[in-house]
């Protein structure tokens, strides 16, 4: 990737600039990042302009996510804000106060833009999230190998905004994560955000435009190796746990005649699966355990399934007198044999068979 810098549309040899291949990530994405050689930059066509000064996180990664499209694919990022050079770019992010798919403009600042993701998201995007709106099918759908049209790409879609690229919309457009008052009980500087805004060059520096470039490239790379790294997760972990998850459900009837448990044949990442699965097919009643072998202890674990995303109470937790024994103990009063724990929250527990911890399920059902 070559990345530049423009100022009043003139161009020098020394601001040019030259990325490093990124790390190595999936074959799809990596396909898209492909490392130029000289001759070829120069042959190259598509051009990304961005504004220069201080960079944030949104731009960084918003030029990250183009590049991985054929339409920019390998493209030059130019870094300018002046409006002559801006007028003659591909694609524009983050600056000269127009949004227009049409014509790859990609501006959040300007008066009246009111762009959300949609799908039930309410935050206002910012230029990464602008970019992922409108080409976020495409490069998910080429990191799975199905048609952009595929039931699966637009799950992944979705799930993807929701869990990383909705956060950096947020942060740059100044949302509160939580709608207080009273300020926060302690700073965090680690989100994504935050560690952009740390490779500007620092006030106690010199500043150059050559450093001011480096730095934005390594916003790039920093930006995409978490999104690309994200992208796999939800291609590789989350969508098969979904599958995993759905058929658990579909059998949940066989488990219980009162279809209140769940089965999971092997574990994996099911709490959000299972609230949006219930949600989408309507499911009455809801479950209120789930069943999982411990893969380390090669025993079975009942977990009392929570009121909703990110809660601690549980629709029903295991019974009051159960909670904090262990073993014989526990065993001799709930009259199961092979009990192991329960927490002292009631929100999971433990037995050595699958018998005995759905047996403890059931129980726990009947129980008040």
């Amino acid at each position: 990737m070559w990345v530049r810098i423009a100022s009043r549309g003139a161009f020098t040899a020394h601001q040019t600039l030259h990325c490093l291949r990124p790390p190595s990530f999936s074959p799809a994405v990596v396909a898209r990042f492909v490392a130029f050689s000289s001759s070829s930059a120069m042959a190259m066509t598509k051009k990304v302009g961005t504004h220069n000064g201080t960079f944030h996180c949104d731009e960084a990664l918003g030029c990250y996510i183009i590049r991985l499209t054929d339409k920019f694919a390998g493209a030059e990022i130019v870094r300018s804000r002046d409006q002559s050079v801006l007028d003659n770019m591909d694609a524009v992010l983050d600056v000269g106060g127009v949004f227009d798919l049409e014509k790859d403009r990609f501006d959040h600042h300007q008066r009246g833009f009111d762009q959300t993701f949609g799908r039930g998201f309410v935050t206002k995007l910012s230029s990464a999230g602008l970019v992922y709106k409108y080409y976020g099918p495409e490069i998910i759908a080429k990191e799975l190998s199905l048609h952009v049209k595929h039931p699966d790409v637009d799950r992944v879609y979705i799930a993807l905004y929701k869990s990383f690229v909705e956060a950096i919309d947020a942060i740059d457009n100044g949302i509160n994560q939580y709608d207080v008052t009273d300020p926060p009980k302690y700073v965090d500087n680690t989100n994504l955000s935050a560690r952009v805004a740390k490779l500007n060059p620092d006030w106690i520096e010199e500043q150059s435009t050559q450093k001011e470039n480096a730095a934005f490239m390594q916003a790039m790379e920093l930006t995409g190796k978490e999104f690309s790294e994200a992208l796999r997760y939800q291609a590789r972990s989350w969508l098969p746990a979904r599958t995993v998850v759905a058929n658990c459900l579909a059998s949940r009837f066989e488990v219980d005649k009162t279809g209140e448990i769940m089965v999971l044949k092997e574990f994996c990442p099911w709490k959000l699966h299972l609230f949006e699965i219930e949600e989408e097919l309507k499911l009455e009643p809801s479950i209120k355990y789930a069943l999982y072998e411990d893969e380390r202890s090669k025993q079975w674990r009942v977990q009392a399934v929570a009121v909703g995303p990110g809660r601690f109470e549980s629709r029903k937790a295991l019974p009051l007198p159960w909670r904090g024994l262990r073993d014989d103990e526990l065993s001799k009063q709930t009259g199961i044999s092979g009990c192991v724990f329960v927490h002292m929250s009631g929100f999971i527990g433990g037995n050595k068979t699958f018998d005995g911890a759905l047996a403890m399920a059931r129980k726990a059902l009947e129980l008040p």
